[in-house]
């Protein structure tokens, strides 16, 4: 199997599985996914989704919160971690939105990666699920798993996992792929405990394929999985 086919059967069989594709993090707006998005870094999304309620309950617009002092969101989104660092790139973030772009998000990739504290992965979040464009999203599942699977050869750096990712997935398919990849490595392919191969619907194609059993379980057929990974 090629890794073009195996890029294939994996868009095709995640998509079966998962066929709900989205987010994890809450936003109505554009600009709170930026906010979102930046806060998450090396935080959970459902410690974000509940940190931005107080957040937008003080701050409900692009205007508002970039009129607020970079210590006043500090207040409220410490708890995401990072604190001062993300309270500072928020606050320049919504600056310009609202200096710039009249309090929109800019629906160009190299006009957002302009934007304080969004890189690649944000940039290509809010392409993806904003505007509906063609979009890679390289988390940390994303590139864990992309390895494990055997789309790419032990390639870490988040931009060349991007950039062979782009050359395998089909461009319509790339964000929603993406989102499935994250269900999937928190569900069933995960990091912090061995994988569950054995209720794995990759497991057919992935290079990796029971790593995460024991040798008496290695050998099973897999059966037919559901929503979320478990074995029915």
């Amino acid at each position: 199997m090629t890794k073009e086919e195996r890029a294939l059967a994996a868009v095709a069989l995640l998509k079966q599985e998962y066929p709900e594709a989205s987010c994890s993090l809450d936003y109505d707006q554009a600009w709170k996914l930026l906010v979102s998005v930046r806060l998450a870094a090396q935080c959970t999304d459902a410690r974000v989704n509940v940190v931005v309620q107080d957040l937008y309950a003080k701050y409900p617009t692009v205007e508002a919160l970039a009129a607020a002092e970079p210590e006043e969101i500090e207040a409220i989104v410490k708890p995401c971690g990072l604190g001062r660092s993300k309270a500072r790139d928020i606050s320049a973030c919504m600056r310009v939105l609202r200096d710039t772009y009249g309090g929109n998000v800019p629906e160009d990739f190299e006009a957002l990666l302009k934007l304080p504290g969004v890189g690649r992965k944000s940039a290509n979040l809010i392409m993806g699920d904003v505007f509906g464009k063609p979009a890679i999203v390289t988390d940390t599942h994303c590139i864990r798993l992309s390895n494990r699977i055997g789309l790419v050869d032990g390639i870490k750096e988040p931009a060349k996992v991007e950039r062979e990712l782009w050359k395998l997935i089909p461009p319509e398919e790339g964000n929603d792929f993406c989102h499935r990849l994250v269900l999937h490595g928190r569900a069933v392919c995960t990091a912090r405990t061995q994988p569950f191969c054995g209720r794995c619907c990759l497991n057919e194609i992935c290079l990796k394929a029971g790593v995460g059993d024991s040798p008496q379980k290695r050998g099973a057929a897999p059966g037919k999985t559901g929503q979320g990974g478990a074995r029915q």
